[in-house]
């Protein structure tokens, strides 16, 4: 997988859900994405639509794309299996219809790079005992040929960098890392100076969005609703960007905008506005580093 610096993905949270697979690669091709994301309820409609894995494949070379990541890995931390097996009909977003086994399998089928992992069930396990879990789905996914990043998110038990950098460095595994989110990163005071004292190499891929300075009274709605493309708000996108230019790190970057006003746009509307927004910020802040 040959993504980069210079890879802009869409992903699948910035256009309507409904959106096919067959027109999100055309949104994307339209938009000069160089990949997209997929959750794994995207894959499961693709299917049921009729097209094969096989050709979701060609149809991914005919476009020029690839699969940057598949979306989310909810099921590593301990006990969470067994929780997520109780929600899967009271899941409005369907994410824990989808567990190891499925999304794994369709990560190395559409020849993903990644599994981007997140804590959204909570438990009464440790930071060490989460990084056990996550070295044991980093050598799980390493046997698909995909890395892993992981999420933090404030409402979660691995609730900022400092925990995420923990859990990803005591696991030390060559495929595990870390994803960051500008939207997560303003949400739990994440700094640039925080970014830049990461290793480059375990950040795995970056997701630009935007919003207001002043936190939402209930992130988790604000975060699946209300996003801002890249540059409409008041978050330091320059500065996070510079922190991780300036110590090489080397990820695609994806633009991940949940928005309910930006979906009513239009599945390719809204593909074009968060391209156009998001190379105007990477232009601004000289990313990647020449």
């Amino acid at each position: 997988m040959s993504l980069g610096p210079h890879s802009l993905v869409l992903c699948s949270g910035t256009i309507p859900r409904d959106t096919s697979f067959r027109q999100r690669l055309q949104v994307a091709a339209q938009g000069g994405y160089d990949a997209i994301s997929l959750w794994g309820r995207d894959v499961a409609r693709a299917r049921a639509d009729g097209h094969s894995d096989a050709e979701m494949r060609a149809m991914l070379d005919d476009h020029g794309l690839v699969v940057a990541e598949v979306d989310p890995a909810w099921w590593w931390t301990p006990g969470a299996p067994e929780i997520g097996r109780t929600l899967v009909d009271v899941d409005p977003m369907d994410v824990f219809r989808y567990g190891e086994d499925d999304l794994m399998s369709m990560a190395q089928a559409l020849g993903a790079r990644s599994l981007n992992a997140a804590e959204v069930l909570g438990g009464t396990w440790t930071v060490e005992e989460a990084a056990a879990a996550f070295a044991s789905m980093c050598d799980r996914a390493a046997e698909h040929g995909l890395l892993v990043h992981l999420e933090w998110l404030s409402w979660s038990r691995v609730p900022d960098l400092a925990t995420a950098w923990e859990v990803v460095r005591t696991a030390d595994r060559p495929n595990g890392g870390l994803i960051v989110d500008t939207w997560h990163c303003a949400r739990t005071g994440t700094t640039p100076d925080d970014l830049r004292a990461l290793p480059p190499g375990r950040v795995l891929a970056i997701q630009l969005d935007d919003a207001p300075l002043q936190a939402e009274d209930n992130l988790i709605d604000a975060t699946l609703h209300n996003r801002l493309l890249p540059g409409e708000g008041e978050l330091d996108l320059g500065g996070y960007l510079g922190a991780l230019r300036d110590i090489g790190v080397g990820a695609p970057v994806g633009v991940e905008v949940f928005s309910d006003e930006l979906h009513a746009r239009g599945a390719q509307a809204a593909a074009d506005a968060a391209a156009t927004a998001t190379r105007a910020v990477l232009a601004q802040t000289t990313w990647p580093a020449s």
